[in-house]
């Protein structure tokens, strides 16, 4: 029963999407059976995660096909702790969506398509096999995909070409790389693939199959320089999609970055991990730049993203338990901080009217609570004292020195200076100066027209997330000793191995 239950978070999900389809024409039964069904998930993926915790690895082979002939589904600490946070966004974002998505994109199924996407994601943390691993990469591309479009803006399907273009020649790559490791290694399993490996005569071909992946991964993770879509795109759905595109879907791709490059991929270390390097870097600053460049909210929001992703795959190229327990340290917090930080700014748009800081002002001398739930995750970005934000850069800034990479570790201190330069940006234009039109306290009409009840549950996420921020920040020993454990389970994969293949 205990190997059985990490299958839920990918059944549960749905689950709830096909019933809400047996009431379709009913939003209000939608609302309430994502909500219900993103907090069941939420109790199942901390139950798993204590199991985990508890007992090691977990995998499950679907239809009793034994390993690596069969489906495996695997829950070891890095899948299981993405679950987990899936879990927590899904919630929150349920909660912001009830406030914000307008009735239109509710009638057209949007919460069926947000927990497709939640079945998704889990899929993708949770699957022991590659080719399972493209599936669920589809199931995602395509229920993101219309949830880009869902309204049908000019500016949404505009941003969506670019998104699903892109992601289709990644999905074409992914796919290709995957019929040459078959043909190569004999088999897709990841822990099979981890054993069989080193004994593989053809070093330089799976050193090019490597670099595929690195390309296919490299585009849903959005690192240099296959990041151009995604500023492009997330601006233009609703901020509840920004919010979630923002917080997770990146993060997928770089979870499997994590995986292949410290389970499968390590017979070229030297290649494979300087090139590593050398995208963190040129993310880093690409993505900060052009943050600084930007004078609308969430552009700015969405070129952070990118800069923030080159610290994780720092943390990976860099390849030493501490930097490794950095990266997956780094994952945490920052989905956490990005998608509280999509959420904010969706509120100043429905008070204000605009996402453009030219047109913003005056919102913290009327709403300082407001401002205040900015500062604790825009600060925490930045990687201030003593939120989490700085404990994540402080373990990675802390692995370079080790390994006297002082170059890297200069670039990346420069980039958080340059990310509070974009942070204190917003905040001076946004909540700090004077409102430029000459009504501060002025609120835009859509927004007097939302209910109190729905204020509330607009607030009660961003809240919710600030204090999980704040906790991370104050009692970060437990949750970097976990994501160190979760690293020395990467890089010493014999547990991960034996757990999946049942070998003893």
């Amino acid at each position: 029963m205990i190997n059985q239950i990490i299958i839920l978070p990918i059944i549960l999900p749905l689950i709830f999407a096909v019933t809400m389809l047996f009431f379709w024409r009913s939003v209000a039964v939608h609302r309430y059976i994502n909500l219900f069904g993103t907090l069941v998930s939420l109790v199942v993926s901390i139950i798993i995660l204590v199991q985990v915790i508890s007992e090691g690895i977990i995998s499950l082979q679907v239809g009793s096909w034994q390993a690596p002939f069969g489906i495996s589904i695997v829950a070891d600490l890095l899948s299981t702790v993405m679950v987990v946070i899936t879990a927590v966004i899904g919630f929150a974002t349920a909660l912001y969506s009830i406030g914000t998505i307008d009735p239109d994109r509710e009638k057209y199924l949007y919460y069926p398509l947000l927990q497709f996407l939640l079945m998704g994601i889990n899929g993708a943390f949770l699957t022991g096999d590659i080719f399972n691993l493209y599936v669920w990469f589809e199931v995602m591309l395509i229920s993101s995909f219309v949830l880009l479009v869902l309204g049908g803006t000019r500016g949404q399907f505009e941003g969506a070409i670019k998104y699903v273009t892109l992601n289709l020649l990644s999905s074409a790559i992914f796919l290709a790389a995957v019929g040459i490791l078959y043909g190569v290694a004999g088999t897709l399993n990841m822990a099979d693939l981890a054993r069989r490996i080193p004994f593989v005569e053809q070093k330089e071909l799976l050193t090019v199959v490597s670099v595929l992946f690195m390309i296919a991964f490299g585009v849903k993770a959005a690192i240099f320089p296959l990041f151009f879509w995604l500023p492009a795109s997330y601006h233009t759905p609703p901020v509840a999609v920004s919010a979630i595109f923002a917080g997770l879907l990146t993060k997928v791709g770089v979870y499997a970055l994590i995986r292949f490059f410290t389970t499968i991929f390590v017979h070229d270390i030297g290649f494979t991990h300087n090139l590593l390097l050398i995208s963190a870097v040129l993310t880093m600053l690409t993505g900060v730049l052009g943050a600084a460049a930007q004078s609308d909210f969430r552009k700015i929001l969405s070129f952070h993203i990118i800069s923030q992703i080159g610290y994780m795959i720092l943390g990976l190229a860099l390849f030493s338990p501490l930097a490794i327990a950095g990266a997956i340290f780094y994952i945490i917090h920052h989905i956490i901080v990005k998608t509280n930080l999509f959420f904010v700014s969706g509120v100043v748009d429905k008070m204000k009217g605009s996402f453009d800081l030219n047109k913003l002002g005056g919102v913290y001398k009327f709403y300082p609570l407001l401002g205040l739930l900015f500062l604790i995750p825009a600060l925490s970005l930045a990687g201030i004292p003593p939120l989490s934000g700085f404990w994540a850069k402080f373990v990675v800034i802390k692995a370079g020195l080790e390994v006297q990479e002082y170059f890297v570790i200069g670039i990346a201190l420069l980039v958080g200076l340059l990310t509070l330069f974009s942070m204190t940006k917003i905040w001076n234009e946004v909540f700090w100066k004077d409102d430029p039109r000459g009504y501060e306290n002025h609120l835009d009409e859509s927004y007097k027209q939302i209910t109190s009840t729905k204020k509330y549950l607009v607030i009660a996420p961003i809240v919710f997330l600030a204090l999980i921020t704040i906790i991370i920040g104050f009692y970060a020993e437990p949750f970097f000793k976990y994501a160190n454990d979760a690293a020395e389970q990467l890089i010493n994969s014999s547990v991960y191995i034996n757990s999946v293949l049942g070998m003893r």
